[in-house]
């Protein structure tokens, strides 16, 4: 393999470049980027820059000496257009085409939009900047979608003084994900917090000065920020030959095609310790899919299947939240430790007889990692202390479990 080339030059992108060099590949690495911006950390984005507590220069993932160490072709503010399978080249929009031996797609997510001018959303630095700087005491924001990315930002305005309407059409954000129970509780500290929380209600568009709701109301603002999912960045993949489904689909070893591996938001895999596919928007996922795509690349005799227990962690007031496993789609759950109305507490998930994972509101990292660990050895649901917890959840069916 000769020349190698991954597009993507976020987390997902540069840890697969960085393990290419360090698995001994000497040859070139071509590393594409959309965003003028050298590699940066995407979590801090919603909470520590947003609120001012952090610059830029702090997000930013390695040093110019050691990015340099790398010995990359660095495209920085350069797209990604198309993909020739059969050429194996991949065209860029300055006009250039950049052939490869070997392709590591890792071009992540971009937000969904509402029809409208004039809405945030919160993906990119330039996106934050353009942002923190119009929030403040007395400042009205609307915030679209109850999710983690859009309760974060809500907790955040508040910190910063602002009059917070945060929008949701579910009857519980979270629910789906999480279960009604804790959806509550996140919902709970919202309210306590002076958030204007109104669940169950849809957005049509954005407007002069607010949003437009679905029955015609306009709930005024200052500013708008949409946080309502996401859109995975394979439209230049299209035509391509490469198979595309809500995201790029891989095997379990991230493998899209013979030499062509995905990795972090945009991957689609199988993961074998689930026996399910997923897409992964979570920052550890992204830098471990690609590290593992990159090995797998470079040693074909010896792949590996990507096999990981997905992590997630937010921030919210004073809460600190860490969940381990595979929650949607969950059957019940459990309370194990703690209680829900104290706000700490560690919630089990069972998806048939399985152990799905776990969630912790305000628990230490050490009460999570045996829930981990038995998520990674596919414990049954009777093996562990959930069996005999009480179950605080309804049923995907809608009856009691």
């Amino acid at each position: 393999m000769k020349r190698i080339v991954v597009v993507g030059a976020s987390a997902a992108g540069l840890a697969a470049a960085e393990t290419l060099r360090r698995e001994g590949f000497e040859g070139p690495v071509t590393l594409v980027g959309d965003e003028p911006h050298a590699p940066y950390d995407r979590p801090p984005l919603s909470k520590q820059l947003l609120a001012s507590q952090w610059e830029p220069d702090r997000l930013t993932l390695r040093s110019p000496d050691t990015l340099s160490a790398l010995d990359l072709d660095l495209r920085l503010g350069v797209r990604a257009t198309g993909l020739d399978l059969n050429a194996r080249t991949v065209r860029l929009s300055d006009s250039g085409d950049v052939s490869y031996d070997g392709l590591i797609v890792a071009t992540g997510v971009r937000p969904r939009r509402l029809p409208g001018q004039g809405a945030h959303v919160l993906r990119t630095l330039d996106d934050v900047l353009a942002l923190r700087g119009r929030l403040g005491p007395g400042r009205r924001l609307i915030v679209v979608g109850a999710g983690f990315l859009g309760a974060e930002a809500a907790a955040v305005a508040r910190g910063l003084g602002c009059e917070v309407t945060l929008l949701e059409p579910a009857p519980v954000p979270l629910a789906h994900a999480l279960g009604e129970g804790v959806g509550q509780v996140l919902s709970q500290a919202h309210l306590e917090h002076g958030v204007d929380l109104r669940t169950g209600v849809s957005v049509a568009a954005v407007s002069d000065g607010g949003v437009r709701l679905a029955g015609g109301e306009l709930v005024e603002a200052d500013e708008v920020l949409l946080a309502i999912g996401s859109l995975p960045n394979t439209e230049w993949l299209q035509g391509s030959g490469l198979t595309l489904a809500d995201g790029l689909v891989c095997d379990e070893y991230s493998a899209a095609a013979p030499d062509v591996y995905g990795a972090g938001d945009v991957a689609r895999w199988h993961n074998p310790l689930f026996g399910t596919s997923m897409r992964i928007e979570h920052r550890t996922n992204a830098a471990e899919q690609g590290m593992a795509a990159a090995r797998n690349l470079l040693h074909p005799q010896a792949r590996r299947p990507f096999a990981p227990v997905p992590y997630f962690w937010s921030d919210q007031y004073d809460m600190k939240i860490q969940a381990y496993g595979y929650l949607r789609g969950h059957d019940a759950m459990a309370i194990v430790d703690g209680d829900l109305g104290e706000r700490r507490f560690v919630a089990a998930y069972r998806t048939g007889d399985r152990l799905a994972g776990a969630l912790g509101i305000g628990m230490p990292p050490k009460a999570m990692r045996a829930w981990r660990q038995a998520v990674a050895a596919g414990a049954r649901w009777h093996e562990t202390p959930a069996a005999g917890a009480v179950i605080r959840e309804i049923g995907q069916s809608g009856s009691r479990v």
